[in-house]
């Protein structure tokens, strides 16, 4: 259980980080910018972790599905960004790619 904690933590620092990247405004504004740095930082060190245990394609699939898709959820409720049908559809394609590289793990 715990390389998916890892890869758990590396998905919030990575959410937290793009979330801070939209907030620097292109890197002008000083602490969202140095946070943008911290949290990639962070994402990457717990990612190196979790790939200690798990596959790579399995972890980097899940890390940057959720990532994207807690990334939607975030432009949606910070900014008001639209949610159509068509991004609704490409996060739940995104999250059964990911459903199926996990089990297809297993009959390699």
């Amino acid at each position: 259980m715990k390389p998916f904690f890892l890869l758990l933590l590396a998905i919030a620092a990575e959410v937290a980080g793009t979330t801070s990247l939209k907030m620097s405004e292109g890197f002008s504004k000083p602490w969202p910018s140095v946070f943008v740095v911290v949290s990639y930082a962070a994402s990457f060190y717990t990612l190196s972790l979790a790939l200690t245990h798990l596959p790579i394609g399995v972890a980097y699939a899940i890390w940057s599905g959720l990532g994207t898709a807690a990334t939607v959820v975030i432009g949606v409720w910070l900014w008001n960004e639209s949610l159509s049908a068509a991004r609704v559809i490409g996060m739940l394609l995104i999250m059964a790619g990911t459903v199926v590289l996990q089990l297809g793990k297993n009959s390699a």
